[in-house]
């Protein structure tokens, strides 16, 4: 694919420059949409609605992100129906990344599509490349986790609060760590509790 545009080789998963062939402008529309969205007022939802439903490639019913937000190109981005972030959240979306239903990110989450050749003279040349993100349905992603490129968080799983996701995690696991382990699998006993050992005392959990 030599004859094609960087921005071609960039969704093609390709190394590619990312100040050729537009991309450069597209990421700085994105900047402006982003601006407006993290300076919308509180408690403006129907706008903050708008604002993110223009910045993203695809936003499922009631998903919200709180300001404020950054990525690099926005279309990118899918995020299914019931999708909450926290505080922060930085996806550079260079690939795709794709999120499921009923989906939360705690604060200061970051996902990386986007990365660079390890070895020096490589890097230097301004080459990059970007490997898609995919997160399934009924994920809660803790605080601070950062996931790098190629990773799948499978269906019904926990990821840990400060953990470095550099490899899939399977459905239904329970995950932490840098780099991020599964601790254990997810069962029906953990239904009962709220907080480690800490069981509900109501019914409509």
């Amino acid at each position: 694919m030599t004859g094609v545009n960087q921005k071609e080789r960039m969704l093609a998963g390709l190394p590619y420059k990312g100040w050729l062939d537009g991309l450069e402008e597209e990421r700085t529309a994105c900047k402006k949409k982003i601006y407006r969205y993290n300076q919308i007022m509180p408690g403006q939802w129907a706008e903050l609605d708008e604002a993110l439903r223009e910045l993203l490639g695809k936003a499922g019913k009631n998903a919200y992100i709180e300001p404020p937000f950054h990525c690099d190109y926005g279309w990118n981005i899918e995020v299914g129906d019931n999708f909450y972030a926290n505080y922060n959240l930085t996806v550079l979306d260079v690939a795709r990344v794709s999120v499921g239903n009923n989906v939360m990110l705690a604060p200061n989450v970051s996902i990386y599509t986007a990365g660079h050749p390890i070895h020096p003279a490589s890097r230097n040349s301004g080459y990059e490349y970007g490997i898609p993100i995919t997160i399934g349905d009924n994920v809660w992603i803790g605080g601070d986790v950062v996931i790098l490129p190629g990773v799948t968080i499978g269906s019904n799983s926990v990821v840990g609060a400060g953990s470095v996701v550099s490899k899939d995690i399977p459905d239904w696991s329970l995950a932490a760590g840098n780099p991020c382990r599964v601790i254990r699998k997810i069962t029906e006993e953990d239904r009962k509790y709220y907080y480690k050992d800490r069981v509900f005392d109501v019914e409509d959990y």
